[in-house]
C-alpha cells in the first residue's frame, strides 16, 4: 500500500512505481488504487489483481525451489528453534546420520519468522518451530503436542519447604521463557499453566526472571535459580535422572506445539526428515505420557 516502500523493494524510484501503476490504468481503463491524502487504498478490482498475482508469484518461486539443483556440498538445511535443537532435536541426530548419510542434513539454531521468500533466500529445505502453526504460504505439520509442568532443582525445593501447591507460588521466584514463540505474551506459559491451576499471581510480567530461550530458564532452574516452566520434550531426561523435579503433578496442554515447516510440495530428501522427526516423536510421546501420567 506504498509505492515509495515497493520502489524501495524493487530498487527503482518512487516515480518510476507510480508511472507503471499509472500506465497499466490506463490500459484497463479502470483505477487500482484510490489516492487520498493519508492513504493508499485499493479498489475492489486492484484487490482482485493483487490475489491473482501474488499466487501467481508464489506459483513461480515454489517452482524454482523445486527445480534448483540442491548445493553438493551443503546438504539438507533445517532451520530450528535453538533449545528444541538442543534439547530434543540433537541427542537423537546419530540415528539419523546412521540411517541416511546421503542426506547430508545440517541443523540451523534460529527463531527467525518464515515464509516461502525467506526459506528460498536462505537455502532452507524446512524448519521445526514450536508455535501456534499459522503460515500464510507454507505448509505446517504438527508432530509433536507439548505438555508444560513447573520444575525446580531438589535444592531449591528444600530450601522453599512451604512450596507445596500452585497458590504457594510467589512471581519472584518464577523463570520465564520471555519469547516462547514469535508473537507470544513474555509471560504466556505461566500465566497459561496459572490459570489450568486457579492459581493467580499478581505482578506477574514485573517479577521472576526473563530469558529469551526456554532452554536458559531451564539452566537456571538447574543451577537452583528459581522454579521454571518445563517444556516436557526439554525436561522429562531431567526429571527422569532426578536433576529436576516437578513439585505439583499437574502437567498442562500448551497452546503451542511442534510443527514441521516446508513447502507446500517438499523434495524427497525433505520428506524424508519429516518422516524421521515423526517417528522419533512417537517414540518420545509413548515415554512422555508413561512418565508424566499422561
Amino acid at each position: 500500500m506504498s509505492f515509495t516502500k515497493a520502489a524501495s523493494e524493487l530498487c527503482i524510484t518512487q516515480g518510476a512505481v507510480s508511472q507503471q501503476v499509472k500506465l497499466l490504468e490506463e490500459w484497463l481503463r479502470r483505477p487500482l488504487f484510490l489516492r487520498t491524502p493519508r492513504a493508499l487504498l485499493p479498489t475492489p478490482e486492484g484487490q482482485w489483481l493483487a490475489v491473482v498475482l501474488r499466487e501467481s508469484f508464489q506459483a513461480i518461486e515454489g517452482t524454482l525451489t523445486q527445480l534448483r539443483s540442491p548445493s553438493p556440498d551443503h546438504g539438507l538445511a533445517l532451520s530450528c528453534a535453538p533449545s528444541f535443537a538442543m534439547g530434543w532435536l540433537t541427542p537423537r541426530l546419530g540415528d539419523f546420520y546412521r540411517a541416511h548419510p546421503e542426506v547430508g542434513l545440517r541443523v540451523i539454531a534460529e527463531f527467525h519468522v518464515l515464509d516461502r521468500e525467506r526459506m528460498a533466500r536462505d537455502d532452507l529445505a524446512a524448519a521445526v518451530r514450536f508455535d501456534l502453526g499459522q503460515y500464510r504460504d507454507l505448509q505446517a505439520t504438527e508432530f509433536l503436542d507439548e505438555w508444560l509442568l513447573p520444575v525446580a532443582s531438589p535444592a531449591f525445593l528444600a530450601a522453599h519447604p512451604a512450596l507445596r501447591t500452585p497458590a504457594d507460588l510467589r512471581a519472584p521466584m518464577l523463570l520465564h521463557d520471555a519469547s516462547a514463540w514469535v508473537g507470544a505474551d513474555p509471560c504466556e506459559e505461566w500465566a497459561h499453566w496459572l490459570r489450568a491451576a486457579e492459581a493467580e499471581l499478581p505482578q506477574l510480567a514485573q517479577q521472576g526472571h526473563h530469558f529469551n530461550l526456554s532452554q536458559l530458564a531451564l539452566a537456571a532452574a538447574l543451577t537452583g535459580q528459581g522454579i521454571a516452566i518445563g517444556r516436557a520434550a526439554l525436561v522429562l531426561d531431567d526429571l527422569v535422572a532426578g536433576r529436576l523435579v516437578a513439585p505439583f503433578a499437574l502437567p498442562v496442554r500448551s497452546r503451542a506445539s511442534y510443527h514441521f515447516v516446508s513447502v507446500p510440495q517438499p523434495g524427497a530428501h525433505t520428506v524424508l526428515v519429516q518422516a524421521w522427526i515423526a517417528a522419533q516423536a512417537a517414540r518420545f510421546r509413548a515415554e512422555r505420557d508413561r512418565v508424566l501420567g499422561l
